[in-house]
């Protein structure tokens, strides 16, 4: 790739796991207006549940999550206690006969929740949105702090895949990043799980990081795809420390040129397609037999999913949840949102309420980033008002793209090359209408 083409295609981008992006959500959404959405929500809706849980036993200085380190089980318990009663509050607005179809533990780390913990999280769950029998319900753990009584709690409350995180074996890197972890580890938890029936597992690695290099990251692929992961996540690191305090612990110094991030990227990508892995999206590698290489796919803030619930609902500090008219955030203060949940149930503290343009938009963008075309003739269906603007920007696009990152399809669309997927986000970009607005900060498009 032409160091000028990288350089000219890396200005800081949304990585477009929603549209509008969060740094767009305002004060105008409140709790009262969420709990209306969740009224008008239609009996019998499929729901997709997150929950957010902002505590890891150490923190890794890469992070970009909302988490906090503790060494003692306290805060944890505490906040289990308002995530309690803001699950109860939610469900309780809900209209009947609402099914939940897909749940998904984030954080921080699920994994530091005890045991017992595990159990009374997911068995409240349950019992609060009636959730199906073939529901998928996806974890992430810290291979360095899981047990197997953890082990057999997740299994007992049905977790069906998990989500390792890796991010580099080398240990170089793991000493820069704050995260000491080794393959022998890591195999052992995959193992652990397997062994009480979780089949499914996932891998999260990242590139871009301090000391990595080609070589140190295709050893890492090869130590994965002996793993035989199911799904393989495979993120450019965002280094962003203004905004991230923790970050400043990393060299700079250390940290890889765009040349050096591409050429890992690309090395990554083309082992594990050569290990047999199907390239999803921009970033996520499956095999051939696994629901996301088959699609539909979808795209929301867990990354790449299969999830096509009519409603995802955020627990959790933190937590963004997106409904038929928009979007909602809880507080990311763990105490602020602790204190609300306990006065009134909810702890929304901003959102984004959606016009059709956004819908429009939103609907571009997403199908860019998970099928890499601008639907012109769907477009045209399902939003005939807006779909002349945005054909016309797609237009423009074909017009200025120099660098074979486009090429026409059908009568009014496009697809992006192969060449053009490394800038996906990018091109993504040009369909944004608050792009510029505000102080945003966005992590590099390479």
């Amino acid at each position: 790739m032409n160091p000028e083409v990288l350089e000219r295609y890396a200005a800081p981008v949304p990585r477009y796991t929603s549209y509008p992006t969060a740094p767009h959500f305002t004060s105008a959404v409140s709790a009262e207006i969420y709990a209306g959405w969740l009224r008008e929500l239609t009996p019998g809706a499929a729901l997709s549940i997150y929950v957010h849980i902002p505590f890891c036993n150490k923190l890794c200085w890469y992070c970009g999550c909302h988490t906090k380190a503790t060494q003692q089980y306290r805060p944890v318990a505490d906040y289990m206690e308002a995530l309690l009663k803001e699950v109860s509050t939610v469900a309780g607005l809900l209209p009947p006969d609402c099914r939940t179809v897909h749940m998904h533990w984030g954080g921080g780390s699920p994994s530091i929740l005890s045991p017992d913990d595990i159990r009374r999280l997911a068995d409240a769950l349950s019992h609060s949105f009636n959730r199906s029998a073939d529901a998928e319900f996806a974890v992430e753990v810290d291979p360095r702090h899981v047990d197997p009584e953890r082990v057999a709690a997740f299994a007992a409350t049905g977790v069906n895949r998990v989500s390792v995180g890796v991010q580099d074996f080398n240990p170089e890197v793991q000493k820069a990043i704050n995260r000491e972890q080794s393959v022998e580890m890591t195999r052992s938890v995959v193992e652990m799980f397997r062994a009480v029936g979780v089949r499914s597992i996932n891998i999260d690695l990242v590139y871009g990081l301090p000391h990595q290099t080609r070589a140190s990251v295709e050893r890492t692929i090869e130590e994965v795809i002996a793993l035989a992961p199911d799904r393989i996540a495979l993120f450019g690191y965002a280094h962003l420390p203004s905004r991230l305090p923790h970050q400043r612990l990393i060299d700079d110094d250390a940290l890889p040129d765009i040349t050096e991030r591409f050429a890992q990227s690309n090395r990554a990508a083309n082992r594990l397609i050569a290990a047999g892995y199907v390239r999803v999206g921009l970033d996520h590698f499956a095999r051939p037999e696994d629901s996301l290489a088959r699609g539909p796919l979808h795209r929301n803030f867990q990354g790449y999913t299969t999830d096509a619930a009519d409603a995802l609902l955020g627990l959790g500090a933190s937590s963004i949840g997106k409904l038929p008219q928009g979007y909602v955030q809880n507080s990311a203060i763990t105490p602020d949102y602790q204190r609300r949940v306990r006065n009134g149930g909810l702890a929304t503290v901003r959102g984004r309420a959606l016009t059709e343009d956004d819908r429009a938009r939103s609907f571009v963008i997403e199908r860019l980033m998970c099928d890499l075309r601008f639907p012109a003739e769907e477009l045209r269906e399902r939003f005939p008002e807006q779909a002349f603007p945005l054909i016309e920007e797609a237009n423009d696009l074909l017009r200025s793209d120099e660098d074979g990152l486009v090429e026409p399809e059908g009568a009014c669309g496009f697809r992006v090359t192969e060449k053009g997927r490394l800038f996906l986000r990018t091109i993504c970009a040009c369909f944004d209408a608050y792009l510029g607005e505000g102080q945003a900060q966005h992590s590099v498009g390479v």
